[in-house]
């Protein structure tokens, strides 16, 4: 069914007139008729009576107005739930600890009012990642994704560089330290379990490890954060890396320490993954927020080379 055709009718049944109505839609009268003509035929009825002095409703037309202004809702309604703005921006964060989930709280945080919704798509690795956004899955992603895995449509924009930190028990060497190079610690055991073969942040820890001669162990079960920080505690040689705005929590009576990582200091390269086309107004919002609010780094930084920027 031809939805101009009912806005037509019900213009018709509001102004009584066709020439009226065609003022209203914007389009010739005889636009009019033939679609209130091409609507009558593929009825099957009369749904309008013309008279001398205009046109008005038939017992037929009167019966199907109240409908033909229904589906108009409807549709209006539909139209509306999809304009950018309309609904919350979905935006995967990976991890809920780490710092894009705490990037996003401190928008929201500071525009309360906007319409955010945030998941975790903690299995997919950064393709997986882009693809959920090219597919409309979510609407944004924070991904390390490497520039030849960035997909036509994908617009990827480095806006998350993070820094890394040391995190280390208080008897281990560098804990009484200021900060500390990150060539300094080769030879140390820094232990990052969970590392997934084939994931953005195993390539990134491997480019890492290369580059400074690091020995990062990812070996054994993972039995979550709470359980490395009791290992941290009671080890005076063992350490992880962290980033300076990942959120983790511990008893008091640990003593952890996190240690700045400088000459150079690297950089986890979170890229803001989105759809070229995508238009929600809080994205603009975000991508400001990010650029005012990025963590501030002195002297050389150290990024992987196969970053996207």
């Amino acid at each position: 069914m031809d939805i101009e055709a009912l806005r037509t009718l019900v213009a018709v049944a509001e102004a009584g007139q066709f020439q009226t109505a065609a003022d209203e839609l914007g389009i010739s009268q005889q636009a009019v008729s033939k679609r209130i003509m091409g609507l009558e035929k593929s009825l099957g009825v009369a749904l309008l009576v013309r008279t001398s002095h205009g046109s008005r409703l038939s017992l037929d037309g009167q019966v199907f107005l109240p409908h033909a202004k229904k589906v108009l809702a409807a549709l209006e309604e539909a139209e509306q739930a999809v304009r950018p703005g309309s609904r919350p921006l979905r935006v995967d964060v990976l991890n809920r600890r780490i710092a894009p989930a705490q990037a996003v709280y401190r928008f929201y945080r500071s525009r309360p009012g906007a319409g955010l919704d945030t998941v975790t798509l903690g299995e997919e690795n950064a393709a997986g990642a882009a693809r959920a956004v090219l597919e409309g899955t979510v609407d944004v992603s924070f991904r390390a994704l490497p520039a030849e895995q960035v997909p036509a449509g994908i617009r990827a924009e480095r806006l998350l560089d993070e820094p890394l930190e040391l995190l280390v028990g208080p008897g281990h060497p560098s804990a009484g330290k200021e900060w500390v190079r990150p060539a300094d610690l080769a030879g140390h055991r820094i232990w990052i379990p969970g590392i997934r073969t084939g994931t953005e942040w195993e390539r990134f820890y491997r480019s890492l490890s290369e580059a400074f001669g690091l020995s990062i162990d990812a070996l054994g079960p993972n039995f979550g954060d709470e359980a490395l920080m009791d290992a941290l505690a009671d080890s005076g040689s063992l350490a992880t890396l962290v980033g300076s705005g990942d959120r983790y929590l511990w008893p008091e009576s640990y003593g952890l320490r996190r240690i700045p990582l400088r000459e150079p200091t690297p950089v986890y390269p979170h890229a803001l993954l989105t759809r070229t086309d995508q238009q929600h107004p809080v994205l603009t919002e975000l991508r400001e927020h990010l650029r005012a609010s990025a963590p501030r780094t002195t002297g050389d930084v150290w990024a992987p080379d196969w970053a996207a920027c």
